[in-house]
This record gives C-alpha cells, structure tokens and sequence, in this order.
C-alpha cells in the first residue's frame, strides 16, 4: 500500500495554442478521509451561483477516479461559456486524471482513495470568439491537468529551487505593470 497522502497542491500554466485556449488548473489532492475529502463534499453540496462545482467526466454518466471536482474561477454566467466548460474543459481534466494515473503520478491503487479539487480557468474569451478550436482547447486543458497533478505530487517547484530562483522571476502582470501596459 502506498504512503498516505494527506494534502498536495500543484498548478500548471500550459499556454501557446490559439487564442482563448490556455490552461491554468490548481489541484488539491488528498485522502477522501481527510480534509481533502471533507473539502470536497462540502463544495459539492454548497453550490454557489456563476461557480458551479461538477464532477469531472468522461461523458455524462461515467465519472474519473480519483473522484476530481471541477471549480470555475471566472464567474459563469453565459451559455456558451457554460457549455464549453462543462463540455471540452470537463472532458479534458477527466482525460488529464487518467493520463497522470497512466503515467504513475497518482498511485493506481489509491484511485479509489484520493479526491482532487481543480480550480479551472476558461478564458472568459471564449463567449465574444466567432470560433474556438475546440480539439486544441481539449488538448491544452488535459495537458495542463497532468502537469499540475505531477508537480503536486513531486512536490515541484521544490522549496531549494524557488530560493535560489526567487530574486531571477517577475510575475508577468507585475512586470506589465510597471511597463504602464495594465
């Protein structure tokens, strides 16, 4: 049996496909037993108005293990929005799940164990586009999934490496902000 694993967080910023497509999940992962699961079950039964919390699937009845909870970060309030979330996003981060399972990240046998929290982030772009590439949006967003839960469960960036890095990073906004460009 594997070690337990009581709460890891990781993100992922996976960018670079056409526009409206990027993808930025931030994951908690954890032991349904534990404050990850107790978190879990509260979001899904607290509901709140333009942040729905959905299960993530596969298609409309077949949901992924670990059990994973989809959060929006953007306020939802259009149908396409909506309908793009909860179809291709909800899809990819299903896929994203598996693949990191396929890939070891998350220990096979602790599928049933583990609960995972995924704050999403869909461009709010994609309500005023004439077209999203929905293909490249799938699979920039079951990309961005898989990283986030590898580096969460690596535990990267590590705390040695983002001391000896700190003083070398500027927050993109920041920067444009001192640009004067925000």
């Amino acid at each position: 049996m594997s070690e337990r694993i009581i709460l890891r967080a990781g993100e992922a910023l996976v960018a670079g496909g056409p526009p409206n497509t990027a993808s930025e999940p931030e994951v908690i992962i954890g032991e349904l037993d534990g404050p990850v699961g107790t978190a879990l079950a509260t979001l899904t039964g607290d509901q709140v108005v333009g942040h729905s919390r959905v299960f993530a699937l596969l298609n409309t009845d077949i949901m992924v293990r670990p059990v994973t909870l989809c959060v929006s970060k953007v306020s939802v309030t259009e149908s396409k929005y909506t309908s793009i979330l909860m179809g291709t996003v909800q899809f990819a981060i299903a896929n994203g799940v598996l693949d990191a399972v396929r890939a070891g990240y998350i220990p096979k046998e602790k599928a049933n164990d583990l609960g995972i929290i995924c704050s999403v982030w869909l461009s709010p772009g994609v309500i005023q586009a004439e077209t999203v590439d929905h293909k490249a949006l799938f699979e920039i967003q079951r990309k961005g999934m898989t990283e986030a839960i590898r580096k969460a469960m690596t535990n990267e960036p590590s705390i040695d490496w983002l001391l000896e890095n700190q003083d070398k990073i500027t927050h993109k906004y920041y920067q444009m902000g001192l640009e004067g460009k925000i």
